[in-house]
């Protein structure tokens, strides 16, 4: 009888911890959709911004160690506005948007895409830079199309919207690749680098990215850019839903960047060229 109470007793413990557990996380996913956290913000003056820091030419490390990049520089112009500092968090990609929900991070701003299942769990600001997902290839292994790609073998970065897009649309080029299924990465960084060492044939990735590292590669005409049937997509910053002031803050100093020409010049710097620009300055 006492080894049955005892079995007993253990299983209400589990019961309670599993209880407990999901009446944590719905608290946590009910927060991130109510409260606005900008006053918090304000007096603590600082927000933490989480990001992949290998991804060029938004937010990446020198060798040095210094963090750079358009998003950088774009996220302390932002900020510099209301007088907050900015904080840089590297994290696993794959888990941005646990990280933002359970606030260790306040924003996610790193070349980041919208996308309709994204938006289903967080809310974005106003787009702010075009984009598109492009197939890189090496010019000798005369891959000049989708189709080519047949049996070959392709990379793309986990949780990236060029998954996405190969996952919602395979008749466009996952279903020519070697078993129907792409090598994972956590970085573009390791993709790229067996790319080179023909250990996968092609790349599936952000144009933005790509154009910025064949520009400063040793033999830049060695690599060859598709740019297929994947529709383009905006980067935009992420947030808590709950987080209504932080994005009305956010797209007011983006148009003030567009009309007094700092967002400009920030594009200029990271890409040559403003043309990406979707803000543009109020006339």
């Amino acid at each position: 009888m006492k080894k049955r109470i005892i079995a007993l007793l253990a299983l209400l413990a589990c019961l309670l911890v599993i209880i407990s557990g999901c009446g944590n996380k719905t608290s946590v996913a009910k927060q991130a959709n109510t409260v606005d956290t900008w006053s918090t913000i304000q007096k603590r003056g600082r927000v933490i911004i989480g990001l992949d820091d290998t991804f060029v030419p938004m937010g990446f490390r020198q060798k040095d160690g210094n963090l750079v990049g358009f998003d950088i520089d774009l996220a302390k112009a932002v900020f510099k506005q209301y007088g907050i500092k900015v904080d840089f968090q590297t994290i696993d990609w794959n888990m941005k948007e646990t990280e933002l929900r359970n606030r260790t991070i306040d924003l996610i701003w790193n070349g980041y895409t919208i996308t309709p299942a994204r938006q289903k769990q967080i809310a974005f600001s106003r787009p702010y830079l075009a984009n598109r997902q492009v197939l890189v290839t090496k010019k000798d292994q005369n891959i000049n199309n989708f189709k080519q790609m047949k049996g070959k073998t392709l990379g793309v970065q986990t949780s990236s919207s060029g998954a996405s897009l190969l996952d919602e649309h395979p008749k466009v080029l996952k279903n020519y690749i070697k078993d129907q299924s792409p090598v994972m990465y956590d970085s573009f960084n390791n993709a790229l680098m067996d790319l080179d060492a023909n250990r996968i044939q092609g790349l599936l990735i952000d144009s933005v990215y790509a154009n910025y590292y064949i520009q400063h590669e040793k033999d830049p005409d060695s690599y060859r850019t598709y740019y297929g049937g994947f529709s383009g997509e905006d980067f935009a910053v992420g947030m808590r839903k709950g987080d209504k002031t932080m994005k009305h803050k956010i797209n007011s100093a983006l148009q003030k960047l567009a009309n007094d020409g700092e967002l400009q010049k920030i594009e200029v710097k990271w890409f040559g060229t403003d043309h990406n620009s979707l803000v543009k300055p109020n006339n």
